[in-house]
């Protein structure tokens, strides 16, 4: 079968309040990936928007982001998750045939609605909407301290996953300004506000404005276009219960299948010693411990220990991850674009050394309830 490769991507810096519009911004993100490719806008064959109905507000939230999303006589569809899920829409589009090159673009603007009251859509709405407290905010503290319970983590080896990301966002020129820390402490994590014991402020990754494009094509047209692709070699996808109580919060099922899926798919044994960089979507600072263990780069309870650090045992998003900014429909976007920029050794500034393999991850629902991870590769 023939490969599948990233020949363009653009990224809009995130902000928390953004002081110009989404349109301009979606416009900005698909042109700046084009223009990186070298091509027109007439070589766009298929566009996969991802954007959120609830979100926008409004149903069918893609109609007006058509023109300026590439979309205008071209195919156009949209997916209603993360901007990682829109990349596998793209990939099978390309991989049935019918087109030479997608368009996958996510993002949003998350000071322009209640994010995490829009979220509580995600719950039942017969026992726990209504009183709002079971929401992602009270999950994930849930998640957290089953998480510490069962392995005997301590709160101040989680305050150490958001220290290096806040650390390593502000080596990133695109990431929000606010996620930014150079001097940050683990004595300023854990004194942060609580949001939901014993989850703190600084282990969240903030909700803000950005998003995000890249460009697929099929081996043959890629090869045309850049003499430095990067190859889509696996993917896998799972999605685990619904109901938190039915699940053990401790650990992430739906990221350890699919992970696997794509391991296989990719012709990956150990995960530890042949991925040289993880761009992974934490949502919270100890969802990244958690991935960590599901996906084979630590034992199960000792995530803490690896040495994720930029050259280190493992890089574990050296851009500062999702902790870095998390626009809604496109940090899993971003994730793959920050592992394709390592393997094309264009991260200026937080590059990890001799980069030749990456996985790239997104997530959507409550405590990371479904899971979607790429195995990229670089090289001809």
């Amino acid at each position: 079968m023939e490969k599948v490769g990233i020949v363009g991507y653009n990224q809009v810096k995130l902000y928390s309040d953004a002081n110009y519009g989404r349109y301009e911004m979606i416009f900005e993100a698909v042109r700046g990936a084009i223009d990186m490719a070298g091509l027109k806008k007439k070589d766009i064959s298929t566009v996969v928007s991802c954007t959120n109905d609830y979100y926008d507000g409004r149903t069918i939230s893609n109609c007006f982001t058509v023109e300026v999303g590439g979309g205008y006589m071209a195919d156009e569809s949209k997916v209603e998750m993360d901007g990682a899920h829109g990349v596998l829409y793209g990939l099978m589009r390309i991989l049935s045939g019918n087109h030479k090159l997608a368009v996958v673009w996510g993002g949003s603007m998350a000071s322009c609605f209640p994010y995490h009251s829009a979220r509580l859509f995600e719950t039942d709405p017969t026992w726990e909407r209504p009183l709002a407290y079971v929401n992602d905010i009270t999950s994930a503290g849930f998640q957290m301290r089953a998480y510490m319970e069962k392995f005997g983590v301590s709160a101040e080896d989680i305050a150490k996953v958001a220290v290096k990301n806040r650390r390593n966002a502000a080596k990133n020129p695109l990431a929000l300004a606010e996620a930014q820390n150079t001097n940050i402490t683990v004595k300023d994590v854990l004194e942060s506000d609580v949001y939901a014991d014993p989850v703190t402020e600084l282990m969240v990754a903030q909700p803000c404005d950005g998003v995000a494009a890249l460009l697929l094509a099929p081996e043959k047209q890629a090869l045309k276009i850049t003499d430095n692709p990067v190859w889509i070699t696996g993917v896998g996808y799972s999605q685990e219960q619904y109901y938190l109580g039915d699940r053990n919060l401790f650990e992430c099922n739906s990221m350890e299948l699919a992970g696997k899926t794509a391991f296989e798919s990719a012709g990956i044994k150990d995960p530890r010693s042949e991925i040289d960089v993880a761009e992974l979507f934490e949502a919270y600072a100890h969802e990244e411990l958690i991935f960590t263990e599901a996906l084979g780069l630590a034992k199960k309870g000792e995530g803490a220990s690896v040495n994720s650090e930029i050259n280190g045992e493992i890089s574990i998003n050296p851009s500062g991850g999702a902790i870095g900014g998390n626009p809604p429909c496109a940090t899993g976007l971003i994730r793959i674009i920050e592992a394709a920029k390592q393997l094309r050794g264009e991260a200026n500034g937080y590059q990890v050394k001799n980069a030749k393999r990456a996985i790239a991850s997104g997530q959507i629902g409550m405590c990371a309830q479904n899971n979607i991870v790429f195995i990229l590769e670089g090289g001809n």
